[in-house]
């Protein structure tokens, strides 16, 4: 048995995942929220664990544990996908906890603008992987920023409390104009995302990957929490 809670312990290959990465002004703008969070949590009890904010990120699809071989088919999925798609601009709405607020498990930023585009690009993502052998996203894509992982311990229904009040009004959005392979690099504390590639997002200026629609994205509570 592997780490206990980690499916793919014992499983070989890198983790791997696709995402856009949070620029470095939203970043700072973010890390001022957890800061104001955290500086309210209750002097000892056990805190929720914090991700690493210095590779904030929105994940579009984790694909896991992958064999060297298969890492640049990957690479060329992603660049497939960022060739059909303009950049365009992301930004924060609101808060939220999964699988809810009473005793979350995960706590998380979500997305308003640029949601649509975001999911177009996931499906373009998805497809390019699809036909390059590799099986069709077992989770629907709800874009969200995970800042936190409570596991269900009794402080994480108050920082979500917290959370959710501090990112009221929040005005943070940035520009998407690029894609990441990442991997997840765990053990000895947060997992540490340690980018492999990158492809810039070269489509046509206002164009959309194919599929995309009105009610294509939704800023509700992820059904199940993408890794990542």
């Amino acid at each position: 048995m592997g780490r206990r809670g980690d499916p793919f312990a014992g499983i070989p290959g890198r983790r791997i995942f696709v995402a856009v990465p949070v620029s470095s002004e939203a970043r700072e703008a973010i890390e001022a929220v957890v800061a104001t969070v955290r500086s309210a949590a209750e002097p000892g009890q056990r805190e929720v664990r914090w991700v690493r904010l210095d590779g904030l990120h929105v994940t579009l699809r984790f694909i896991g544990p992958t064999l060297e071989p298969g890492i640049p088919e990957a690479l060329a999925a992603v660049r497939a996908a960022a060739a059909t798609t303009a950049p365009f601009e992301a930004g924060i709405s609101g808060a939220g906890a999964f699988p809810g607020p009473d005793r979350p498990r995960a706590l998380w930023l979500g997305i308003g603008p640029g949601a649509e585009e975001l999911a177009a690009l996931t499906r373009a993502v998805d497809r390019e992987l699809a036909g390059r052998g590799w099986p069709a996203a077992e989770r629907p894509f709800r874009p969200h920023l995970t800042l936190a992982r409570s596991d269900g311990i009794a402080s994480g229904a108050r920082t979500a409390e917290r959370l959710v009040a501090a990112s009221a009004g929040l005005d943070i959005a940035w520009p998407v104009d690029r894609l990441i392979l990442f991997e997840s690099v765990t053990g000895g504390g947060p997992a540490r995302y340690v980018p492999i590639d990158e492809a810039p997002l070269e489509g046509a200026p206002g164009a959309l990957s194919a599929g995309a629609g009105p009610h294509s994205a939704s800023i509700s509570l992820p059904e199940r929490h993408r890794s990542g």
